[in-house]
């Protein structure tokens, strides 16, 4: 359909990533300014629960995210300022804009990583990077911005701890990995507390607790799970090497082995200050001041943050929640939905900043 829709429109583009789609459009003096417009476009493992005509047709698997949402809104968007790139009336716009359909954003290693790798980001170069996100908080109408530190970077955490069986009756017997697991999730939950600075968000959970089959056998292993949140890089991969040795450590010293993965996910998302600066300003003159808001602070994770490494950027959130409708899930749940007029904000906003952004 993206394909199907930018051949109709005019605008050329190029296929990488396996399924990423990357388009450019030209105004006057294309080199004087290029920025990039980034939609993500895949979708969840959850079974939908809407009765809505627009429903996913896929059994177990749904836009719960609203990811859907945002590659319709960067179309939208395309369509505007392929048009109106060369109006003669006045309204045409100076530069070059980058279009961004970008799939895997929800699962490491994020499909933002491996398009910067396959060049995304060369042949132009942008100087700056936009995406919107749904936001089911916020009502219908309004827009949302954040200055500096918005999500958490997100590492994905796997324990095997190997202990020896044996009869539950005679633990003397056994080493217990029930217990030694547990006491490792308690010290890696003080482990965090007691080193990071209380000023700087982190979080850490374990998710998956697995092993065990009966009621009167020790396992001789016992899998644990989690993720590992954070809002500062250094303290990130400091707090790795301290859930090593803890880990490692504690484990050993109740005789008892350990095999630990960190999978080292998306990086935390910063949003240029002067970029999201001229983004609100921008978005004050589209809507008013009264609909532009201040996003908080969040531990959840997007690979959004591998663009905002490599250039300036700026990660926003168009409101989609209407009380009245009854449409207030949150993202990634059975019953997600959005007020369809945020469509038109949404579209409005992404041609709105292609358009109109300084170099």
């Amino acid at each position: 359909m993206k394909l199907q829709k930018l051949e109709s429109f005019g605008i050329p583009f190029q296929i990488i990533a396996t399924t990423g789609v990357v388009g450019l459009i030209k105004g006057k003096k294309p080199e004087s300014r290029i920025i990039a417009l980034r939609a993500d476009m895949d979708a969840l493992p959850i079974k939908e629960e809407n009765e809505v005509p627009y429903r996913s047709k896929k059994e177990g698997v749904m836009h719960a995210c609203g990811h859907d949402v945002h590659t319709t809104c960067l179309l939208g968007a395309a369509k505007i300022l392929n048009e109106l790139k060369n109006d003669p009336n006045g309204s045409g716009w100076e530069g070059t804009v980058k279009l961004i359909f970008q799939p895997g954003e929800e699962r490491n290693p994020g499909g933002a990583s491996i398009m910067i790798k396959e060049g995304v980001l060369e042949n132009p170069k942008p100087s700056s990077i936009f995406a919107m996100h749904v936001h089911p908080g916020l009502e219908l109408g309004k827009i949302s911005f954040r200055s500096g530190k918005v999500m958490a970077s997100a590492d994905e955490l796997y324990f095997t701890v190997k202990g020896k069986g044996g009869h539950a009756a005679s633990p003397h017997l056994c080493i217990d990995p029930i217990l030694i697991a547990s006491q490792l999730i308690i010290s890696l939950q003080q482990l965090i507390s007691r080193n990071n600075d209380p000023f700087n968000p982190s979080v850490l959970s374990i998710t998956s607790f697995q092993g065990g089959t009966t009621t009167n056998v020790i396992p001789n292993e016992i899998k644990l799970m989690g993720t590992f949140r954070a809002m500062n890089e250094n303290w990130r991969f400091k707090a790795h090497e301290l859930i090593r040795k803890q880990a490692t450590e504690l484990v050993h010293s109740m005789g008892g082995e350990i095999d630990l993965h960190i999978d080292v996910g998306y990086p935390a998302v910063h949003n240029n200050e002067q970029l999201n600066a001229k983004a609100k300003k921008k978005a004050e003159e589209y809507f008013g001041s009264d609909k532009i808001e201040e996003t908080e602070l969040r531990m959840g994770a997007e690979d959004f943050g591998y663009y905002a490494q490599q250039i300036p950027a700026c990660f926003y959130r168009v409101g989609v929640m209407n009380r009245k409708k009854g449409i207030t899930s949150g993202v990634h749940t059975p019953t997600f939905n959005i007020d369809e007029d945020a469509i038109e904000i949404g579209i409005g906003m992404m041609a709105w900043l292609g358009a109109g952004i300084e170099h």
